[in-house]
């Protein structure tokens, strides 16, 4: 079972990575599914998995936004995956200068 082929369904992980990858063009983009944490909320119905992430997002689309800006744009990206199960996400949204990862 390789996980390279053409027609292999991407996690949502893998598919908010791509969302966010490609339209904020971040530096450093991690993403920690913490859905286990979740498990049996009342909030969690049906498959408790992958629906709680952290994010940490380094990127230059969020010079000269705000907090809540910034917050807004990553829901944005997220709107899909937030109809169709993904229940909660903490952000850390950083600029390269606010996380010291500035490249020449």
């Amino acid at each position: 079972m390789g996980s390279r082929g053409a027609n292999v369904l991407l996690t949502r992980a893998n598919r908010m990575r791509q969302k966010l990858q490609s339209s904020l063009e971040a530096s450093v983009l991690e993403i920690e599914d913490v859905s286990y944490q979740h498990a049996g909320h009342a909030a969690v119905k049906g498959d408790p998995n992958e629906t709680h992430f952290n994010l940490k997002i380094v990127s230059p689309k969020f010079e000269g936004q705000s907090l809540v800006k910034r917050h807004r744009m990553v829901y944005e990206l997220l709107d899909d995956e937030l109809n169709s199960g993904l229940h909660a996400v903490s952000i850390v949204a950083k600029t390269p200068k606010e996380s010291g990862s500035t490249k020449p």
